[in-house]
């Protein structure tokens, strides 16, 4: 040592001497808390480094250990009472304070952080003296002291180090925990290198690792345990903190001991105290004992203490020898009594007397960690215990029932642990499952099995990291030679025997335990590869039984499972008109809600071609709305979805695996087990039809209802099998196993390469064969609803709500698994036929009665649409239309077999908006359609009426607008036609100018423009005609629906005639410009004599010149005339609105007669009050048709008040737009004044709802004749003015208004009376007059000065 070391250590010396002093000032007197001795000791400590304290620590624990006795003493207790121990205790103060006791420990603990002791006389001073403070209870110290003392004790134990002698047993341990993570407080400390003591010092660790400390250390288990098994008896008022220090010292302990000799006799305490630790995690959350760092620390504990005892080296070599001798000599036996003589002779003064540390070690040890709750002593462990020797002999049979023992603890607690909420527990079963099947796999290879499973579900955890870490071991555990040959065995067993639970887990109701199993089985397969499961599936019987456990939880059985809440949580409002809280807090759910209300058909009707148009999207907009494959409507009352992807996740490597055989009949035969369910279903509806049996009493028929059930179930394996070959699937799949440093190539490349092997061939001959039976007519015809019942037999029948959502399952799942095939085989679907087959199923589904099967045809024709590269489903429709229009054709002729064809035609022309563009396929389909709205058509099948009005209004409305464009298109071509006409004129002037004999030859080299004028004329007519046939056939079809009574008819049929008629006008007015072009293209033949365009002219022009409108204006009136007879509210509403529409198109001069002759149906609509009853007369009833129904004779009573306001608000906006426009103003010429004396008197009465409406009609028929209508108002207004109010005239010369518009005498006599006849209820309101005058003078006669 130099000088400046010497002078350095005089100085640290200086610097600590008064502390001390200081601290011995304080022992003597206790009682002056305001000494500042022990903070700024603590603060000294801090500063100095470990070189600098290492020579005075003798000197500077001296007093600190002298302070931690007294604060002991004071504060033990002799009292056996806790309640009498802690009434003496308050009533007492402390000789040393809380603060100075819990100072001593925060010193003591920075100066073993910073020193450690050369000699073991040193150690075992000090360890006595915190194993006397270790052991006060709660009562007697605050907690921070007693988790002050554990730190001290964890200290001491991190600063001792091994020897330099490389044959000392000290060699042979860790020294560190083996377990120890990033996130340790104490890592970082443990993890630096080990420095060796120096030659002169004794080895403190060799020490403790000898039979003479055994003693202590099973003591210093004990008060660890205890004292974390306190804190958590204690609930909320326990440390979490002070759990956490014990079980963290606990584990340096074992480490620092780290041999299997001293630690084996303590492992059944240990054991036992952990597994009462372990199990509380289970139901624990809160408070101390719910320490989820304590638990982590308990789990690390267990595994390192059960790696050092049961390690598998250790035993399997020394087993064999310690069975034939046990080493207990002499001199070993003298040597522990010579150790037990020294330590008791160690004095600890007490308040009752003198106890020697060893026995009270002994008695703790023998009490509490000793104690075997849960464990059987054999007969040498019973003959150490009474020998007073703390070791045993881990001989064959000791290994045997001690290993027992362990497993039956892991497997209790372990499973739960694996899938615990908390990442924490689940990070540090990890790495005690890594450690354990390192280490200990042989000895524990009870467990083993269990420990592989609870790897299975890690490799699969939320968590990255941690799945991340399970992963990387296991790939260790495969890619190890030995490891993989020893697992083959371990793997098949785990595989049996999840097979054979996971029916039973899934049923059970229990989720978290179903989806252990399932992701079990899922990461066995994975890492097995797809080898594995053709060996297990290469047994017809094997097969068909690994299919019927998927099929039993797959399967709509397991809907009844579970608890009584989670079936009330999942079962939907019995409450017709209100959905439940769930539903409304749902969404979607509400929204669906909404779509069940009516279980009739869909309303097609409402489905805009304009927002078909707009069906555009991309790839990643289909991904988010809809997702194929999915989990089947069933299994939402089963589990949830992460549990149903497990359980495909297995199916889809299972149908990998079998498609990549090259035995193509292998596959064949596996499919046709689940296939065999479905066709057992398709033969029994088979026999129903054949024997003319009812549904209702095939339903009743007991196991119809499970033949549904298990198509549907076989139909849901089936697609998920199929889907495993498409690269979503397997990708999904291997990206949950790469998310290790390690990726494991080698499994991704094993899938796919099976993915490889797989031939279009035979991926197309299986699909093929599923579709085959997914496209069974028999599987269609099944009713979802009662409705689907009345249209095929005409009667009302009484079937259960489970049979219809049974079926639409079925239907919904089968249409699934079109859109997954579509997506494996990609553009092959379109390429063998699979889409022209599909297609009209596809869009017969659409329409149909039940919300999820809507929904699944609406996504896969999405699907189809997007993999056939079509950007919209109408241009997938418009493409393969003539297969679709084929069908529909075929099944019109067929009805009473096909009752469905209006609907779908319905969807076709509604939902995709591409009916338009199939106009000229449709001729054939509106014949027929025409023929069954005909008298003897609707008599036959009338509950179809209404379903082909739809679809016949899809028709008229792309007919609108198709011929929307046709008039400008016309103009356009007889713009381009006059052009080219005057070039060639003008060429042909410029040729003849040149030659002598005054000809041209330019006709020849224009002969072929003008022949492809004259064929794209042609086509251009030949097309317009085609519409205008739809147009006036569309008309035809729905006129005489026109008078119906149903109301729902009577509306679909005016909108067919407004755009029916609007159709015709565009085809006429195209007809003119066409016209024209004609006689220009003749006018170019005859001048230059082009004579081949002759004939092709001649034939464009067969068939008749255009004039449809009008004729079928004047069929259409009569029908228009008896819907406004027949008093339906709406309809009358509706029926105005389309007169005037119509009057607007065809000009008012084809109605004047009409409104002359059939006017007064209309006018007499507003001859009476809404709210005033007019006296009926009874009138004799008419004779009517069969087929029609009697008209109620009460006209006053046959609407409502308001509805029949709003019907006369209805007919004065037609009277206002009639005559606003000057093209049908001439209809109303004839009844002019009529019409005009009507609506004086309605608005000069007080029904306000009327006001606005009258006015509107006033202010129209002021423009016809301002002068009637200013004479009919002021007739009014000045008979009710007093003569004082009047203005006189501006002169002489003009009259006094009372001479030109004399008073009446009485009511009657009013000029809109005597025009517009006597009406009822309607009197004069004197400031409804006077509105009404202003308004019009402001409105009709802004240049009237005289008022």
């Amino acid at each position: 040592m130099d000088m400046a070391d010497s002078i350095h250590r005089s100085s640290v010396f200086s610097r600590l001497k008064p502390y001390c002093l200081e601290l011995f000032e304080l022992l003597q007197n206790p009682s002056n808390h305001n000494s500042s001795a022990i903070p700024s000791l603590l603060e000294f400590l801090r500063a100095c480094s470990s070189t600098d304290l290492q020579p005075f620590v003798d000197y500077a624990s001296f007093p600190l250990l002298l302070l931690l006795d007294a604060a002991v003493e004071c504060r033990s207790s002799k009292e056996g009472d806790p309640e009498k121990k802690r009434k003496k205790l308050s009533a007492v103060p402390h000789r040393v304070s809380d603060k100075v006791a819990e100072g001593v420990v925060l010193c003591l603990e920075e100066l073993f952080q910073k020193s450690r002791f050369g000699f073991i006389d040193q150690m075992v001073l000090v360890m006595k003296k915190l194993t006397h403070a270790a052991m006060l209870s709660p009562l007697e110290a605050s907690e921070e002291f007693r988790e002050g003392v554990i730190r001290c004790f964890g200290a001491v134990l991190r600063g001792l180090r091994p020897c330099a002698d490389e044959a000392c047993s000290c060699r042979q341990t860790y020294g560190v925990p083996a377990l120890v993570e990033n996130g340790d407080v104490h890592s970082l400390a443990l993890r630096q290198p080990l420095s060796y003591d120096t030659e002169g010092s004794e080895c403190l660790i060799a020490f403790l690792q000898s039979h003479n400390a055994a003693a202590a250390i099973g003591h210093w288990f004990s008060l660890l345990l205890q004292a974390a098994d306190t804190e958590a008896a204690r609930g909320h008022r326990g440390s979490a903190r002070l759990r956490v220090e014990a079980f963290s010292t606990l584990r340096v302990l074992v480490a620092k001991v780290g041999t299997a000799d001293v630690l084996a006799f303590f492992l059944p305490g240990v054991v036992s105290k952990f597994s009462k630790v372990l199990h509380s995690s289970k139901t624990m959350m809160s408070g101390a004992a719910g320490s989820m760092d304590a638990t982590d620390q308990a789990i690390r504990a267990l595994a390192e203490y059960l790696m050092i005892v049961l390690d598998d080296d250790s035993n399997l070599t020394s087993s064999t020898s310690r069975n034939s001798t046990v080493d207990s000599g002499p001199d070993s036996n003298d040597s522990v009594e010579s150790v037990l003589d020294q330590l008791r002779q160690l004095p600890i003064s007490t308040q009752g007397g003198v106890k020697n540390m060893t026995d009270e070690s002994m008695g703790e040890a023998d009490n509490s960690v000793a104690c075997r709750s849960d464990f059987e002593m054999t007969g040498a462990m019973k003959r150490r215990k009474a020998s007073g020797s703390l070791h045993v002999e881990r001989t064959t049979d000791w290994l045997q029932q001690t290993s027992a023992n362990v497993v039956k603890l892991l497997n209790s607690t372990f499973p739960q642990i694996c899938v615990h909420q908390a990442k924490r527990l689940r990070r540090g079963l990890l790495a005690a499952i890594t450690a354990m099947l390192s280490r200990c796999s042989s000895t524990l290879k009870e467990s083993r099995l269990m420990l592989l499973e609870c790897l299975f579900v890690l490799v699969v955890d939320d968590s990255e990291d941690i799945a991340a870490a399970s992963q990387e071991f296991l790939h260790l555990l495969f890619s190890t030679p030995c490891g993989k040959h020893s697992l083959k065995t371990d793997i098949a067993q785990i595989f049996a025997r999840l097979i054979d639970k996971l029916p039973k887990v899934v049923l059970g109701g229990e989720e978290s335990a179903a989806l252990f199993h399932a992701q079990q089985l899922l990461v066995v397969i994975y890492y097995s590869g797809p080898e594995f499961m053709l060996d297990h599936l290469q047994n017809p019987v094997t097969a068909a039984r690994l299919l019927d456990v998927f099929a039993l939880c797959l399967s709509q059985n397991s809907v009844y499972t579970g608890t009584l809440d989670k079936l009330m949580s999942t079962r939907t409002s019995s409450i017709s008109f209100l959905p439940s809280i769930l539903e409304l807090r749902g969404g979607p759910v509400s929204s669906s809600y909404q779509n069940l209300k009516d279980n009739s058909r869909a309303n097609v009707s409402d489905m805009s071609v304009s927002d078909g148009k707009k069906l555009e999207y991309s790839s990643e907009t289909l991904k988010n709305s809809y997702e194929l494959p999915r989990m089947p409507p069933w299994f939402v009352h089963v589990g949830s979805k992460k549990l149903y992807d497990a359980l495909a996740a297995v199916l889809r490597l299972i149908g990998l695996s079998l498609l990549a055989d090259h035995n193509e009949g292998h596959m064949a035969v596996i499919t046709d087990i689940p296939l065999g369910h479905i066709r057992r279903l398709v033969s029994e509806v088979r026999s129903k039809d054949y024997t003319n049996e009812s549904w209702q009493s095939w339903c009743n028929r007991s196991g119809s209802g499970k033949l549904i059930r298990q198509a549907s179930t076989s139909a849901c394996i089936l697609n998920e099998m199929i889907f495993g070959i498409s690269d979503k699937a397997v990708d999904g799949v291997t990206m949950m196993f790469q998310k290790s440093r390690v990726k494991g190539e080698s499994m991704v490349s094993i899938w796919k390469a099976s993915q490889k092997k797989v031939t279009k061939s035979h991926l197309i001959d299986c699909v093929g064969r599923i579709l085959h039976e997914y496209l069974s007519s028999e599987l269609w015809v099944l009713p979802v609803d009662h409705g689907d019942l009345v249209v095929q037999s005409d009667t009302d029948v009484e079937i259960s709500l489970h049979f219809f959502r049974d079926a639409a399952a079925l239907q919904q799942v089968a249409i699934d698994g079109v859109g997954i095939f579509a997506t494996c085989i990609e553009n092959e679907f379109s390429l063998c036929g699979f889409l022209h087959s599909t297609l009209y199923l596809l869009l017969e589904n659409v329409i149909s009665a039940d919300n999820q099967v809507r929904t699944a045809s609406d996504a896969v024709l999405h699907i189809l649409a997007a993999s056939c590269g079509h950007s919209t489903v109408g241009d997938l429709v418009l493409t393969n239309a003539d297969y679709v229009v084929d069908s529909i054709c075929r099944q019109l002729r067929h009805l009473n077999l096909n009752p469905q064809v209006p609907n779908v035609l319905a969807s076709m022309l509604s939902y995709i908006g591409v009916a338009h563009k199939v106009l000229s396929l449709l001729e054939e389909t509106m014949c027929a359609v025409s023929r069954e709205l005909e008298i003897l058509g609707r008599h036959q099948h009338p509950k179809l009426t209404t379903p082909f009005l739809k679809a016949i209004a899809e028709i008229a409305k792309a007919s609108k607008s198709e011929t929307s464009s046709l008039p400008s298109n016309a103009e356009l071509y007889l713009k381009d036609v006059k052009s080219k006409s005057s070039r060639l004129e003008k060429k042909a002037r410029a040729e003849s100018s040149h030659k002598p004999d005054g000809k041209s030859d330019s006709c020849q080299g224009e002969s072929e423009q003008w022949v492809s004028i004259v064929f794209k004329w042609s086509e251009s007519k030949r097309y317009r005609r085609t519409v205008g046939s739809i147009a006036a056939s569309c008309l035809s079809a729905a006129t005489p629906l026109l008078a119906s009574m149903e109301q729902t008819a009577c509306l679909v049929a005016l909108d067919i005639v407004q755009d029916g008629i609007a159709s015709l006008a565009k085809v006429e007015e195209a007809y003119q410009y066409e016209k024209e072009t004609k006689e220009l293209i003749e006018e170019v033949v005859r001048s230059y004599s082009i004579y081949e365009l002759h004939d092709t002219m001649d034939a464009a022009d067969e068939g008749t010149d255009e004039n449809r409108l009008l004729p079928a204006m004047n069929k259409i009136w009569p029908y228009l005339i008896s819907c406004v007879r027949n008093r339906n509210p709406v309809a009358v509403r509706k029926c105005t609105s389309v007169i005037a529409y119509v009057v607007q198109i065809c000009g008012g001069d084809f109605f004047s007669r009409r409104f002359h002759t059939d006017g007064p149906c209309l006018w007499k609509l507003l001859s009476s009050s809404p709210f005033q009853k007019k006296p009926v007369k009874e009138e004799r009833t008419p004779l009517l048709l069969p087929y029609r129904s009697n008209p109620s004779t009460d006209e006053s009573s046959s609407m409502a008040e308001v509805s029949n306001l709003k019907v006369q608000v209805a007919l004065l906006n037609m009277i206002s737009d009639l005559a606003r426009n000057k093209r049908s103003s001439t209809a109303l010429e004839v009844v002019l004044k009529k019409v005009s004396g009507l609506v004086v008197g309605i608005a000069c009465s007080g029904v306000a709802g009327l006001h606005d409406a009258s006015i509107s009609a006033l202010h129209g028929l002021a423009l016809m004749d301002p002068d009637l209508i200013w004479l009919l108002v002021a007739d009014v207004y000045y008979s009710v003015k007093k003569e004082g109010e009047v203005i006189p005239p501006p002169g002489s010369d003009f009259p006094q208004l009372s001479r030109l518009l004399p008073p009446p005498e009485k009511p009657k006599d009013y000029l809109y009376v005597q025009y517009g006849g006597q009406s009822y209820g309607f009197g004069i309101n004197l400031a409804s007059v006077e509105k009404v005058f202003l308004k019009l003078h402001s409105l009709a006669f802004p240049d009237q000065l005289y008022l």
